[in-house]
């Protein structure tokens, strides 16, 4: 592996920190500590590093609970892959991990109504959805992905690509 290369390539894409391997939550924790400590110190504004924090720490749950609660173990690619870049004045936080092809028209339809709604139809479907009783099994109050799109200062991105007749790679990206 050429390290000089792989440098180079995160400086000409304006990567500031990437981790490709399993999620837990002491390595969720330690990564979020160093993303807050490197934003405070290039002198953002404080909402910005707010807003980046928070969408690194949806997306790299949202990723450790789908794989553990979809029983995709680490040697069955169980691991996932974050990104955080600056592009000019926004900052992009992206993560990707394999999903059950199964699940992959429900992800879509979810994140393109999340992506059809205006600011405040966003606001009002958090309320909602705040005040709705929890479903059974559920890690959380299904929000997620909103708050990730209230924060970001456009659209949601995401992408699927097939890796066998069970697996597919799911990519989000959010732009702050």
């Amino acid at each position: 592996m050429d390290l000089f290369q792989l440098r180079e390539q995160f400086s000409r894409d304006g990567i500031l920190m990437c981790f490709n391997g399993p999620f837990s939550h002491s390595i969720i924790e330690e990564i979020g500590i160093a993303i807050r400590n490197h934003l405070a110190a290039e002198n953002i504004a404080r909402m910005a590093v707010q807003d980046v924090f928070a969408v690194y720490i949806e997306m790299t749950q949202n990723a450790r609970n789908y794989l553990a609660r979809r029983d995709i173990s680490p040697a069955k690619a169980g691991s996932a892959t974050i990104v955080i870049a600056r592009r000019d004045e926004f900052y992009s936080v992206t993560s990707g991990n394999v999903i059950l092809n199964d699940d992959v028209e429900m992800l879509r339809t979810r994140i393109d109504h999340i992506k059809a709604q205006a600011p405040d139809e966003l606001k009002k479907l958090i309320r909602q959805q705040l005040r709705a009783e929890v479903q059974p099994g559920a890690m959380g109050a299904g929000i997620g992905l909103m708050e990730m799109a209230k924060r970001a200062s456009g659209r949601l991105e995401y992408s699927v690509r097939p890796v066998d007749d069970r697996h597919s790679f799911f990519t989000l990206t959010a732009h702050i």
